[in-house]
């Protein structure tokens, strides 16, 4: 139950905005009951306005991963505001960030700023059609690739807690470019590439999706992808704005070893403020407006807020080995989860890599989207409901991925698993 003036503040928003909420998960349709709304956040914590306060595990969704209001991302913000906040004229802050991505992110020569993950992913299917001449694109039943007509297709995230993967208000004739198949479903695959390879512009793919909780490719998976878009001549586009900058420097394709064509960034790399990236093969790359005929644009891409904000961050990340630190709390809260919910005797998964996690209630094993839908949503809203009683703030989805911070202690998080442990005593 959230408190009075929380509920107040959301009767009042679903008279002004649809459904009370800007995004639709934080609506907690799917855990039932209303959200609540935050005063002000602070390291791993945030407090609502009727002054309770949580141990956070979202983190914005993902781009604060020095914890909320890091003194190095606010005082840039400070400083750099007094100079102004949006030219729409190039800064020196988006080139030393396109330098930043291009030297971090071996796969990207070149680099395009925008505003949002969805603008990212959206640009990059253009500059895919645009390059090969091919109208279809390739996506996967689960991976959510932002909210433009030719990706809301068989989506996850907040369409799929809805029960509506896609959207109305989407053409019949943008869904009819797509084709949508399982993830981790190699025949299937081929298959498609078989009979259709020659027309297929691209795959896109969350290359490890994120928003259908978290799932991990089989073994090989992504090797295939990128022999069988280069066997067709298609490209491949890695969606990297979850783990792009969050699971090491170069995302999941350094730690895979894999070179798409095309990468896909935001969260992380805007510091917490709104800012989304594409880029990739400088051939590719030069098929974009001014000197290539694939249009792109956008008045606050390379805003200089975001772009210094997400500078301070990735530096920072650096100079103190952020890295290695995640995945010892990862580990350490992994370990310490598994233990926990081995002695409830409950069935559940858990993934993890780095700082990234997702609790299934199940014990089928997760391959794909599927799997995740199968699991004991009931057991699911009485556990997020119950920790979030004791002060502790996890998704209010089970197709949401968790986020730890580096402001996150072996302490926050053993005071987590004590929570844990009571609100799993109860159900």
């Amino acid at each position: 139950m959230t408190g009075p003036l929380s509920q107040k503040l959301f009767a009042t928003a679903k008279g002004l905005i649809p459904g009370g909420v800007n995004s639709p998960v934080r609506a907690f349709r799917n855990v039932g009951g209303e959200p609540f709304f935050v005063r002000r956040a602070k390291g791993c914590r945030i407090e609502d306005v009727d002054g309770k306060k949580y141990i956070d595990y979202i983190g914005s969704w993902g781009p604060n991963i020095l914890g909320h209001a890091p003194t190095v991302v606010t005082n840039t913000i400070h400083e750099v505001a007094k100079d102004g906040v949006s030219f729409g004229i190039p800064n020196p802050f988006e080139v030393e960030m396109a330098r930043v991505i291009t030297e971090w992110v071996p796969s990207v020569e070149k680099v395009r700023m925008c505003s949002s993950g969805t603008e990212a992913t959206m640009s990059a299917i253009r500059l895919a059609r645009g390059f090969t001449k091919r109208d279809y694109i390739v996506k996967f039943d689960g991976c959510y690739h932002g909210h433009s007509d030719s990706l809301l297709v068989a989506a996850g995230s907040g369409a799929l807690t809805h029960g509506e993967p896609d959207s109305a208000g989407v053409p019949a004739a943008f869904a009819e470019k797509t084709i949508v198949l399982p993830y981790n479903d190699s025949e299937a695959l081929e298959k498609i590439f078989a009979a259709q390879g020659e027309q297929i512009a691209a795959i896109i793919v969350e290359s490890y999706p994120a928003n259908a909780g978290l799932v991990f490719p089989k073994p090989g998976y992504l090797d295939l992808l990128s022999s069988i878009t280069k066997k067709y001549g298609a490209l491949l586009i890695f969606d990297e704005v979850m783990t792009g900058f969050r699971l090491g420097k170069a995302g999941v394709q350094g730690i895979e070893n894999l070179t798409p064509d095309l990468s896909c960034f935001g969260k992380v790399i805007g510091g917490g403020l709104p800012v989304g990236a594409f880029g990739g093969r400088a051939d590719v790359m030069d098929m974009l407006a001014p000197i290539g005929p694939v249009y792109q644009a956008g008045t606050l891409s390379g805003n200089p807020l975001a772009m210094a904000a997400g500078l301070a961050q990735l530096k920072e990340l650096g100079k103190i080995s952020g890295f290695p630190r995640l995945e010892e709390l990862g580990a350490h809260f992994e370990k310490g989860l598994r233990s926990v919910m081995d002695a409830k005797g409950v069935p559940y998964r858990l993934n993890r890599t780095g700082s990234m996690f997702c609790l299934f209630f199940t014990d089928r094993e997760i391959v794909n989207v599927n799997d995740v839908m199968k699991q004991d949503l009931e057991m699911f809203k009485k556990f997020f409901w119950g920790c979030l009683d004791k002060g502790v703030y996890t998704a209010p989805s089970p197709y949401e991925t968790g986020f730890l911070s580096l402001a996150h202690t072996e302490a926050d998080l053993d005071e987590t698993l004590e929570v844990f442990e009571q609100v799993l005593a109860t159900i």
